[in-house]
């Protein structure tokens, strides 16, 4: 009984690996559709979610909708290996300033006759008042020594006021 029982497992798997009739996964038919029933198949992938609504909207960049702050108090630049970091620090004219950024004044964001120039922007919730230190925003942004080619000066624009630093 000891020997019947590897030797029928080894015969049944030699037998899995054959296309015969004595292959016992072959015995209940052939699992392969009948291509008269097969549906063209789509382009896409009904797995993968089409690119509407919520998903959409992830992926295609959207417009900034800050607008430039009050005035800009301090423009620091400092030099990290391969670049420099311009960190920006603001006054807003109300409470509420989130999500700001240094935007830049021209689209290919190039230096005009060696001048770099960022306009500080931000969003503004519905709030009003609050003291100064609630409305001071603090911005950074990198740029790599690439980007700053032919750059001497770089300058950050307020409603106000503007700031500028020779590199």
């Amino acid at each position: 009984m000891h020997v019947k029982t590897p030797a029928l497992l080894l015969s049944l798997i030699l037998l899995a690996g054959c296309g015969s009739m004595a292959n016992p996964v072959n015995w209940f038919g052939n699992d392969a559709p009948d291509e008269s029933v097969l549906e063209p198949i789509d382009e896409a992938n009904p797995l993968i979610p089409q690119r509407t609504g919520i998903f959409q909207s992830r992926n295609t960049p959207q417009p900034y909708l800050g607008s430039t702050i009050d005035a800009v108090s301090d423009l620091t630049l400092e030099r990290v290996p391969g670049g420099l970091i311009i960190r920006a620090t603001g006054q807003s004219a109300s409470f509420g300033a989130f999500n700001a950024q240094l935007t830049p004044a021209n689209e290919d964001e190039l230096p005009v006759d060696g001048v770099l120039t960022y306009q500080l922007q931000a969003q503004y919730a519905r709030v009003s008042g609050g003291t100064p230190e609630s409305r001071q925003v603090i911005v950074a942004r990198q740029l790599t020594d690439q980007e700053l080619q032919g750059t001497r000066t770089i300058r950050v624009e307020g409603l106000q006021n503007a700031l500028e630093r020779r590199r």
